[in-house]
């Protein structure tokens, strides 16, 4: 083990953490000698120590002298979902503040930069085609489409788009464009409404008004505190790409298809993995009850497959633990990086659950695309990631190691049950014309020039203009965003039903009410429902079209048409399969003559 004169000289700032030692932590921050995003052998800064432990007063400290709040341990967790595990509603709301701080002041330091970035590149139009897809027949009705139009002349940027995202229960349709001017090193976001006609302009610099403004309020600390922990993001570790194969049986050629007048080939990502982590202890017996309660058959339906149990840490005697570290774990084998801790860990005994699902992302790149995809496409991706988590994603799956050439069209997982498709066209404005945007071929040469009009960039005249920053346009955080959408898929089906009524796969449908009390309803039954469902729309026209409950006869009618129509299709599936057969003994047979 190792000795606390180690610890202090090799993580000083830890050691003053560990033991709360919050003057003398200030005053080793003061004095700038130690570095204060240094990780522990465990994968934690300072803060997430502090935060860990629910040692108040040293996170302040350590807030107050810009420790990074947005970092993450080795788990994946960041510190505000630490700090949420706490149950401490203090603790919770420094780091809220901080955090939404820090995002603000990144954002106005980062927008000027990525706008300086595309200032080097040449000018283009192109359109980005968004279209939302799902395996779940009901979701794929209810998902929408929007084409993204974006404007680049020098360091200014022009994005017009008419879904802005959704609220609550409703996907939000407007008809916005949005504005970034860069200019003196400095930025502004110019949003405009169309509907309204209004402009909405924020000059990006951090005031102190603009900050007080990003301070959370208690209602969202108590709904954090109250409801589970939930992070959602896509392992990349195991992706791996593979060249599609044409042919009758794959293994003839390469795989090309032409996307928006553009040859381009075809590659899959296999072993992509969405992963979905739950922690929940922090909430009380009610709130845990509260939780359950509130998923009906029918949103289990649309959940994801359970791979990781509840993961617990051992039970320890309440009279050996301590709320912040109930594993009674020494700071000497805490900071032994040659001791295995193995389920043993500070902070609250940890109760989480892992859902993962896989998923087969698709590329189509093209070799010779007139855009660049790390010049001009990655920074205009950038400038939207900043608000949305759907161009968040995206960024993260192109920047891994991709196959070379432009991907002009990408399948990706997005959430859950949402896969999106995004597809890049109208290059230029060359296949369908768009007003003040032109092209210039040069002499003896087959390269073309967009030429953009300088109006595009400029707020209508007519319009009336709003100047500052107001608290109820703020945009939601990725995360939030993440919950709203989960929630809108969830009310979007079941519209007609309350949170503790059970609404099955007949009901949902038909857009019915409950009609019976509420039983469970088991594996089997699920898995027969799912079945059903998919069968059905074979056949059966909108859940709007049928507004009557079922009766026994329409559901036993319902039900042979489901197995009839399955049969007609493994049967159908049986004869591919023996004609693809017959087929392959021909051609062996050929070949043996022809020797």
């Amino acid at each position: 083990m190792v000795s606390k004169e180690f610890i202090q000289e090799e993580y000083p700032l830890h050691w003053l953490v560990w033991s709360n030692e919050y003057k003398l932590l200030e005053q080793a921050l003061k004095d700038k000698k130690f570095d204060k995003e240094k990780v522990d052998n465990r994968g934690r800064t300072p803060l997430m120590l502090a935060v860990t432990l629910g040692h108040l007063e040293a996170t302040r400290t350590l807030l107050n002298y810009e420790a990074n709040v947005n970092c993450e341990n080795n788990d994946g967790w960041n510190v505000v979902q630490e700090a949420v595990a706490t149950g401490d509603p203090e603790l919770l709301h420094i780091v809220l503040e901080r955090r939404d701080i820090q995002r603000y002041t990144n954002r106005v330091a980062g927008i000027p930069e990525l706008l300086q970035k595309l200032k080097q590149a040449p000018d283009f139009y192109v359109e980005m085609k968004w279209e939302f897809t799902s395996w779940v027949p009901l979701v794929s009705r209810m998902c929408p489409s929007d084409t993204y139009k974006v404007f680049k002349q020098g360091s200014n940027v022009r994005i017009d788009t008419t879904l802005l995202g959704f609220d609550h229960t409703n996907w939000q349709r407007g008809n916005r464009s949005y504005i970034f001017q860069g200019q003196n090193g400095g930025a502004t976001i110019i949003e405009i409404d169309h509907d309204l006609q209004q402009v909405y302009c924020e000059e990006m610099k951090s005031t102190d008004e603009t900050l007080g403004v990003l301070l959370p309020n208690e209602d969202s600390v108590s709904q954090r505190l109250t409801n589970p922990i939930v992070t959602t993001y896509v392992d990349t570790d195991k992706i791996s790409f593979e060249r599609n194969k044409s042919g009758i049986w794959g293994w003839r050629s390469d795989k090309n298809e032409i996307v928006n007048g553009y040859e381009c080939k075809v590659f899959s990502a296999s072993n992509v993995e969405l992963v979905t982590k739950t922690r929940c202890e922090h909430l009380t017996e009610y709130d845990k009850a509260r939780s359950k309660n509130h998923r009906s058959p029918f949103q289990n339906f649309l959940g994801i497959a359970e791979v990781g149990a509840s993961q617990g840490t051992p039970e320890i005697p309440k009279e050996f633990s301590t709320n912040t570290n109930p594993c009674n774990i020494m700071p000497e084998e805490y900071f032994d990086s040659s001791i295995d801790l193995g389920a043993r860990d500070i902070g609250r005994p940890k109760e989480v659950n892992v859902k993962v699902q896989k998923f087969k992302a698709n590329l189509w790149l093209c070799e010779q695309y007139p855009l660049s995809l790390p010049e001009q496409i990655l920074p205009v991706v950038d400038l939207m990631a900043i608000s949305s988590s759907h161009f968040a994603k995206l960024k993260d799956f192109i920047q891994m190691q991709l196959p070379s050439g432009f991907p002009v069209k990408i399948e990706i997982p997005l959430f859950h049950v949402l896969n999106a498709r995004i597809t890049f066209g109208n290059i230029f404005a060359l296949d369908s014309p768009v007003s003040k945007v032109a092209t210039l071929r040069e002499e003896d040469s087959l390269r073309l020039t967009c030429i953009l009009d300088e109006s595009l960039f400029n707020c209508p005249t007519n319009y009336l203009q709003i100047v500052g920053n107001d608290s109820s346009r703020r945009q939601f955080s990725n995360e939030e965003e993440d919950n709203l959408l989960q929630f809108a898929i969830q009310q979007s089906l079941v519209e007609l039903g309350t949170e503790k009524e059970e609404v099955d796969i007949w009901e949902a449908l038909r857009g019915q009410k409950p009609s019976r009390p509420e039983t469970p309803v088991n594996t089997e039954e699920k898995e027969l429902q799912r079945a059903i469902q998919a069968s059905l729309e074979d056949y059966q026209g909108s859940p709007s079209e049928t507004q009557s409950t079922p009766s026994s006869s329409d559901l036993d009618y319902d039900l042979q048409m489901a197995i009839m129509i399955s049969r007609k299709e493994c049967e159908k599936e049986e004869q591919n399969r023996l004609d693809e057969k017959e087929m392959l003994e021909k051609i062996l047979e050929l070949s043996l003559t022809e020797k």
